[in-house]
């Protein structure tokens, strides 16, 4: 199964197994990741679930589309390049190894 990294808000860093077509937000929720609030459960209305993909994992994950974009224009934190919507990082084998850093606030 593939592995996602979290590095939570204090620096800490959890490792989990994520299996193919579920969302990082999704293992997220399952395995009580601080820091992901998904208010929305993953339905690309809230933007709660916005985290910072690592620069050695960014090539890995398929462009956002409009509708995320759109969303992360108003996630509390800072957006950046390689800011995502977790609900919308659906885990795939090619995807082994991602690495998402949570943001200091998500509402």
């Amino acid at each position: 199964m593939p592995i996602v990294t979290y590095i939570l808000r204090d620096g800490e860093r959890l490792e989990l197994e994520v299996p193919a077509g579920i969302s990082v937000m999704e293992a997220a929720v399952h395995n009580n990741v601080r820091g992901i609030d998904a208010e929305c459960g993953g339905c690309l209305s809230c933007a709660t679930c916005h985290v910072y993909v690592d620069a050695s994992s960014v090539a890995q994950m398929p462009t956002p589309d409009e509708a995320e974009l759109e969303l992360l224009e108003g996630a509390a934190t800072e957006r950046r390049p390689e800011s995502r919507l977790s609900c919308q990082l659906i885990m795939t084998p090619a995807m082994n190894g991602l690495v998402v850093r949570i943001p200091q606030k998500q509402g």
